[in-house]
């Protein structure tokens, strides 16, 4: 197909590259709209919202000469078709884990739109996207029960998308935040939030794949994310996805669109796994920044050139400095891999770890080319 990753990919980048664009599921860096009532309330039918509303009775018909006259009945009951037991338990299940779950998941309001979080502990840490928090540090946050409180940032770790922020309320139900990698393609998972400000929605679908190497539009690379069919709208980002036992399992960040259809891919959604999740969250509660990332680093400031990625910043003392690798300088290649810009080297450095070598085959800015060896330092927060 015709489109590009938004920056998807595992290690499997370069094919989903050619099939889709991923966007933010929260327009305009954070939601669906930047004006939030227009998705909030009782009445959707007084707003433009995309939603549809559909007439509780038809219209009545006009009445004909058959109408009039209309021939005797033979059956007035269709007969009931009962349910199988294992649908009913399936059901039943749905229904349970969304009743646990529901209390946990908030809606965090911003100044340009809306998005959502998961309520992370009994401090009242709620854990949810960075895109969704943007710049600001103060927040209205929307409990299921409908009370509001006002809410402050904790800290927001971009590199990863995600951020906490912190409200003081009384009676919170905290979310149980489970093993992600204990997840098997083909579990149901439930999306829950509050995509376009329909507060307290779900959506259901199973685990397409799991360890996606996915890219955001701002350049972030994210590793160790999960791929659902769970519908994930603008609005979602933030909030849960559960798996059947009630664990939250992923935070809802992504879905694909497809430039050729000239909207989202319906079936392919993006989560950060929980155990990504929990790694940043925990530091961002304990010390209000990231030092112990995991991410594999260069140390340069990247643009695009006809050649490939361009060095236009170098970080004194860190891992492209030490390499010898200079303003100006060209990356062609990293591993043999040919990089054609700079996305497609931010993918590679992200599916390495820190302390890892690699091989850079680099044009000089002063002339030539050369392979270096280049290892690879932390991403620092």
């Amino acid at each position: 197909m015709g489109s590009q990753p938004r920056r998807l990919g595992n290690r499997f980048v370069a094919f989903i590259a050619s099939l889709m664009l991923v966007a933010l599921v929260a327009g305009a860096c954070s939601s669906a709209s930047t004006n939030p009532s227009t998705f909030v309330g009782t009445t959707l039918s007084s707003h433009s919202t995309g939603v549809t509303t559909v007439p509780a009775a038809l219209p009545q018909a006009t009445p004909s000469t058959a109408a009039a006259n209309p021939p005797a009945s033979t059956s007035t009951t269709a007969p009931a078709i009962p349910a199988s037991g294992g649908a009913v338990a399936l059901q039943d299940q749905f229904v349970a884990v969304i009743k646990q779950v529901t209390p946990s998941v908030v809606e965090i309001e911003t100044s340009s739109g809306l998005g959502s979080g998961v309520i992370y502990d009994t401090k009242g840490d709620i854990v949810t996207n960075a895109h969704v928090v943007g710049t600001e540090t103060t927040f209205t946050v929307t409990l299921s029960d409908g009370r509001s409180f006002p809410g402050t940032l904790v800290g927001t770790y971009t590199p990863d998308d995600i951020a906490v922020i912190r409200i003081t309320a009384p009676g919170l139900t905290t979310a149980t935040f489970g093993n992600s990698s204990q997840l098997f393609v083909g579990d149901f998972v439930l999306a829950m939030g509050n995509p376009l400000g329909l507060q307290s929605s779900v959506t259901e679908g199973i685990i397409s794949a799991l360890g996606r190497q996915v890219s955001e539009p701002n350049g972030n690379a994210l590793p160790d994310v999960i791929q659902t069919s769970a519908a994930i709208n603008p609005g979602n980002s933030g909030g849960a996805l559960v798996d059947l036992q009630g664990n939250v399992v992923g935070i809802p960040t992504l879905a694909a669109t497809d430039s050729q259809i000239g909207g989202s891919a319906p079936g392919i959604g993006f989560a950060i796994s929980s155990n990504r999740a929990k790694v940043i969250a925990d530091q961002l509660i304990n010390g209000g920044k990231v030092t112990n990332s995991g991410r594999a680093y260069m140390g340069v400031q990247l643009r695009d050139g006809t050649a490939g990625p361009v060095m236009v910043a170098v970080s004194a003392g860190g891992p492209a400095d030490k390499a010898g690798i200079v303003v100006g300088d060209i990356v062609l290649s990293i591993d043999g891999k040919v990089t054609p810009d700079s996305a497609t080297l931010i993918e590679a450095v992200a599916a390495h770890h820190p302390g890892d070598t690699v091989q850079l085959k680099v044009q000089h800015r002063a002339g030539g080319t050369a392979t270096v060896s280049l290892t690879l330092g932390q991403l620092p927060g």
